[in-house]
């Protein structure tokens, strides 16, 4: 046995590999997926003349990475979502702030909503300095804010937990939607680093371009087909393990999150 392969490789990207029965990412016991679409397994149907849309949990991502790794993982996703709806509304009317659902993990995959709303003149971006570290009820009525608040109400509720940020991945959009999609991607990386247990899944960076080949292969109309999703589940997968293969001190103590219990001699 080859232990190296299951340990930090010197040069390794991030997807370089690609894992099987989700990797490392298997150390956890829940995960709570916070998103839109995107997160939801969402099929775009096409009948009698008229689109449909349809959040099919069953084939996200999460629920993938669940089959694959054999853990719990929940869903606080619905299509359209935005990081404004899920702290005004969404997660209250669902109980998704409830102690009883803290998960060991979550991972974040919000914000293409989020920008469309934003050029439409609902709300602003913003940007990191929206952000109150001391008090999430101070955090500016910004993307860059209610994201934040999302983030820090879920660290008061299982304050060990670790939080994974998705950027959004590499597909062409208009100038002006770029705009933003590059302020999405730094305030990603402004909020791994001003919050502890945070790491970023950097698809932009490191997974395929969206282009029309991809499409052909992965898309349903404006959304992912089957495929597409089985694909976007081992891309988080193995984001995860080599995360953890290369950060192992941050991880040694995950079987104690949402315990009384932890190890003093050790990073806690």
């Amino acid at each position: 046995m080859d232990i190296n392969k299951y340990m930090s490789v010197d040069g390794e990207k991030p997807l370089d590999n690609i894992v099987t029965n989700g990797g490392f990412c298997g150390i956890f016991r829940t995960i709570a997926c916070i998103g839109d679409s995107l997160s939801s397994g969402e099929f775009e149907s096409f009948m009698n003349g008229s689109p449909g849309w349809h959040d099919m949990y069953e084939y996200s991502w999460g629920q993938y990475i669940a089959r694959d790794a054999g853990i719990n993982v929940k869903n606080f996703s619905k299509g359209g979502m935005s990081a404004k709806q899920y702290c005004e509304t969404f997660a209250r009317d669902n109980d998704f702030w409830n102690p009883k659902f803290a998960a060991q993990g979550y991972i974040i995959a919000l914000g293409v909503n989020d920008i469309s709303q934003c050029l439409s003149g609902e709300y602003e971006f913003g940007s990191i300095e929206d952000v109150d570290f001391s008090d999430w009820a101070k955090n500016k009525p910004t993307f860059a804010g209610y994201y934040a608040s999302i983030i820090a109400r879920y660290k008061e509720i299982q304050p060990k937990a670790k939080f994974f940020l998705m950027t959004i991945p590499n597909i062409d959009c208009a100038e002006e939607r770029k705009e933003l999609v590059d302020a999405h991607y730094q305030l990603i990386y402004d909020l791994a680093d001003s919050f502890d247990n945070c790491y970023v899944l950097d698809l932009r960076k490191y997974g395929p371009k969206y282009d029309a080949e991809f499409k052909k292969a992965f898309y349903l109309a404006g959304h992912l087909n089957a495929a597409g999703y089985r694909l976007t589940a081992l891309m988080v997968e193995s984001y995860i393990d080599y995360i953890i293969r290369n950060n192992p001190d941050d991880f040694r103590q995950i079987g104690f999150v949402g315990t009384p219990y932890h190890n003093s001699k050790f990073k806690w």
